[in-house]
This record gives structure tokens, C-alpha cells and sequence, in this order.
């Protein structure tokens, strides 16, 4: 009687790359040099100021006002883009019209513009004797070198993140799903929140993250626009180059680390968020 030799299954999942532990000993190596080091760089010239004078500097009132104004017009811009940019992703993705390919590219022209360009151009244009702003100064409507200047600022800077995260998502999604919501007898409101939202939920909450993280740190579209006045106008950016144009290297970086600190947290928190998601939706 011939014997049955049982091997034991591989319950190994096959590496999508051959060599899993060269390339992520490779990643993690360059991480280290690029990310890190950098970072531990900041954290090390902070830590030798002291506590005391670490609050002090970095959780100044000029720095609070700073922050406050760099994380809430960031945050305001992410979701002005988070609306708007799927707008323009499902006006791209579904429709077909002509000078499509023009309107493509100019979504990703804030990438290739130069930012001060950009602070310049949006500041002729929305200053009191602008093109925009002339009209909206006699309704006392302000919009250059006030909060609300620096938010359209980081909308034009931020709208392709949105755009180009959700946009791939739209195109796998198909027009076969919202038709076979329509044959169950769901109306398009009822289409686009119970079948569609929720499949691009993850791209639009990652295009939201994107913009918010670049609006926090931008420099140049900003200084131009927002009026530079400590406690009011003054970005956390432009507080940092201050303090290095006065050779306090110790509190720029303070600042510098505050802001990467508060930064940290709330991309982590979406992240673990949108990974919470995912595990709850596959089970």
C-alpha cells in the first residue's frame, strides 16, 4: 500500500517584490537618511534649549496665533477642496467634452507653478485696487491680507491633491454600479451616498490629508497675500523664517517642532481612521 507523505501548507502569503528583507532593509535605510535624520535633527536643537524656554518660545502668544491660523486655513482649504476637487474629479472621470485634456492639465498647474508666482498673481488680483478685490472692497469685503486670503491661497495650491487622489477611484468605480443601483430603485441621491460616497470616501479623506499637510507648511503663495501682521496675518512658516532671519536657530526649531508634532497626530489619526475602515469593511 503506497504511503501519503502530508506536507505542511505554506500559510505564507507570496511577496508581491522577490527579497522582502533587502528592500525593506533598503526602504527603512532610506528613510533614516532622508526623513529621519533630518527630523532628529530638529528635535535635538529644540531639546537643548530647556523646557522652560521651549514653552516659552513655542507656546508663545505670537506662536499660539501663528498656529491657529496655519492649521485652521489649512484646514478650511482641505475642505473647500475636499468639495470642490470631487467636483472637478467627476466632472473629469464621467463626463467627456471638448478641451478636456486643457482642463487636466490645468489641475496640475499649481504643481508646476511657482508658488511666490502664485502669492503675486493672486495678490494683484484680490488686493483692494485689483481686478477681483476692486469690486468686493466697496461691499467691505476683504479678502487680501486677511485670513481669508491666505485659505484662497492654499485652495489653489491644494486642489490637485484632491483631485488626483480621487480621480483613479472614479474611473475604477464605473458606470455598471450606479446602474445597477438604479435597476434595485435607488434615486441618484440615494446612489451617490449609499454606493458612491462610500467607495470614494478613503481617496477623498486622503486627497483632504494631502492638502491639509501641504497648506500647514506653505510658504511662499502666502506671504504675499496674508499681510505678515504678528497676532492676526502671520503664518507658523513665516514665524520660523523670522526667527532664523534673527539667528535663533534654538526657536525656530521649537516652532518648527510644535507645529511637526501637531501635524504628526492628525495625519496619524486619519490614517488610523482610514485603516480602521478598511478592516471593518473587509470583515
Amino acid at each position: 500500500m503506497p504511503t501519503t507523505t502530508f506536507r505542511r501548507p505554506d500559510w505564507r502569503a507570496p511577496s508581491v517584490l522577490p527579497g522582502f528583507g533587502l528592500t525593506f532593509g533598503f526602504t527603512l535605510a532610506w528613510l533614516t537618511l532622508i526623513v529621519l535624520i533630518p527630523l532628529a535633527t530638529i528635535f535635538l536643537r529644540s531639546a537643548g534649549m530647556g523646557w522652560h524656554e521651549f514653552v516659552a518660545v513655542g507656546f508663545s502668544h505670537r506662536a499660539l496665533a501663528a498656529y491657529r491660523l496655519s492649521f485652521g486655513t489649512a484646514a478650511a482649504a482641505g475642505l473647500v477642496n475636499a468639495l470642490f476637487g470631487l467636483l472637478v474629479a467627476w466632472v473629469l472621470v464621467r463626463y467627456s467634452f471638448p478641451g478636456k485634456r486643457v482642463v487636466s492639465a490645468l489641475v496640475d498647474l499649481p504643481f508646476a507653478l511657482p508658488t511666490a508666482v502664485a502669492g503675486i498673481a493672486l495678490t494683484a488680483i484680490y488686493a483692494p485696487t485689483g481686478w477681483i478685490g476692486q469690486y468686493l472692497e466697496p461691499l467691505g469685503i476683504k479678502v487680501a491680507f486677511t485670513p481669508i486670503g491666505i485659505t484662497i491661497a492654499l485652495v489653489f495650491i491644494g486642489l490637485p491633491f484632491v483631485v488626483r487622489s480621487v480621480e483613479p477611484v472614479l474611473a475604477d468605480l464605473g458606470h455598471d454600479v450606479e446602474e445597477a443601483a438604479a435597476t434595485l430603485g435607488a434615486n441618484r441621491v440615494q446612489t451617490f451616498s449609499q454606493v458612491i460616497f462610500p467607495a470614494i470616501a478613503p481617496a477623498l479623506v486622503t486627497g483632504f490629508a494631502l492638502a491639509f499637510a501641504r497648506g500647514v507648511g506653505e510658504y511662499g503663495s502666502v506671504i504675499f497675500i496674508s499681510g505678515n501682521m504678528p497676532g492676526k496675518t502671520e503664518i507658523a512658516p513665516l514665524l520660523i523664517v523670522t526667527q532664523l532671519e534673527q539667528y535663533a536657530y534654538a526657536g525656530a526649531t521649537a516652532i518648527a517642532t510644535v507645529m511637526m508634532l501637531v501635524s504628526f497626530v492628525i495625519l496619524f489619526g486619519l490614517n488610523t481612521w482610514q485603516a480602521v475602515r478598511r478592516r471593518r469593511l473587509g470583515a
